[in-house]
């Protein structure tokens, strides 16, 4: 993670002495303060949770299985068709 401007947000958070225990060890190992530490750690988890509700990593044979999929032409589908003639549940007010 890099910053390009000044830190300047605070985040607190509490933990349990043996979390705190191995979170020191850890930022030890890695040469970083504990703040260093734990705000790297929580940036990379916050930048692949949102990039796992976007991305999906296939293999090839299941890539070329979806292409085949949208190129198929459209068929028929009497419940889609059925729900879409629904109104909107937030029109029932």
């Amino acid at each position: 993670m890099t910053t390009s401007s000044t830190r300047s947000a605070r985040l607190g958070l509490r933990a349990t002495p043996a979390q705190e225990a191995v979170l020191r060890r850890a930022a030890e190992v890695t040469h970083k303060s504990l703040t260093e530490f734990i705000l790297d750690a929580a940036y990379q988890a916050a930048e692949q949770t949102l990039l796992d509700q976007r991305l999906f990593l296939v293999s090839g044979g299941q890539y070329q299985a979806l292409l085949d999929m949208l190129d198929r032409p459209e068929s028929d589908n009497p419940g889609l068709a059925e729900l879409f003639s629904r109104p909107p549940v937030w029109d029932d007010e």
